[in-house]
């Protein structure tokens, strides 16, 4: 199946952000054979269509997230006038781990780079949606952050983002969001332990005042900003920091099938449909 990726990697593992440029292939292979598409193929591609782009997070390579981003765009095969788009962005490094307080910053410029490509390709679309995963969710609120025009969805699964970002540092981009859903799972052991290292170990990097607040992904969003997000968005079943996207190996695992739920409840929510989540 033919998959559609924007890319902002400059390099399969590591490396620079470079300006986005749209893949189009079978992302669903061990090595995913991709080609970059021509600027002019873009008008067309988009125009009248109701677009879904979806950003993997933190430690995630090329292949690892074309091979997931693949899989979950076949499962979901939006029908037309509905694209999917996977965006691949170098949230990665050769030693994993300890690359992750500067990878806020890698997200948030592309996020930017998003929103200006949104901007400018997908003028004529008829809907922009944002879903995202861990890490992912600092990239999709810096693009709605700087969009000039309004969101029809923000989805924010096992978002690593403090809590209170939605009425905080990106209250912008919940106001520029028709509806905003979350995912977020008392079972994240990635969140509920190591998040609340390295996000204040960022911010003590970067100069700037130490946080320890729980992520939106692990406790939901504060009192503060709940009103803003549709519920349900506590997963009572046992979710794992991986669960929510489908395996990024070689070869798809017939035995990891939890990712499924929750590409049926982004797909409800881009669809408006009810998002009770199953017990």
């Amino acid at each position: 199946m033919q998959n559609l990726y924007l890319n902002f990697r400059a390099a399969a593992i590591d490396g620079g952000i470079v300006e986005p440029y749209l893949l189009e292939g079978d992302g669903n292979q061990p090595q995913p054979a991709l080609r970059a598409l021509q600027w002019h193929e873009l008008p067309p591609l988009f125009a009248g269509k109701n677009v879904l782009f979806l950003s993997h997070g933190f430690n995630v390579n090329y292949a690892e997230g074309a091979r997931a981003l693949g899989r979950l765009g076949s499962h979901l095969a939006l029908p037309e006038p509905d694209l999917f788009i996977g965006i691949l962005w170098p949230g990665d490094a050769w030693l994993p781990v300890v690359n992750y307080p500067f990878e806020g910053n890698d997200a948030n410029r592309c996020g930017r780079l998003l929103a200006d490509f949104c901007d400018r390709w997908l003028a004529t679309a008829q809907s922009i949606s944002f879903a995202s995963h861990s890490l992912g969710a600092r990239l999709i609120l810096s693009a709605a952050q700087r969009m000039s025009r309004r969101l029809h969805l923000l989805c924010l699964t096992a978002a690593a983002v403090d809590r209170d970002v939605l009425e905080a540092e990106f209250k912008w981009a919940a106001a520029n969001a028709e509806r905003i859903v979350v995912l977020a799972s008392r079972d994240d052991q990635v969140l509920k332990l190591a998040f609340r290292v390295g996000d204040p170990l960022s911010d003590l990097l970067q100069g700037e005042s130490i946080t320890a607040r729980p992520a939106l992904g692990y406790g939901g969003p504060s009192a503060g900003s709940g009103h803003l997000v549709e519920r349900p968005w506590q997963i009572r079943s046992g979710y794992g920091h991986g669960d929510y996207l489908p395996p990024s190996g070689p070869q798809p695992s017939p035995t990891a099938t939890a990712w499924q739920r929750v590409a049926e409840f982004i797909e409800r929510a881009f669809y408006d449909q009810p998002r009770d989540w199953p017990r």
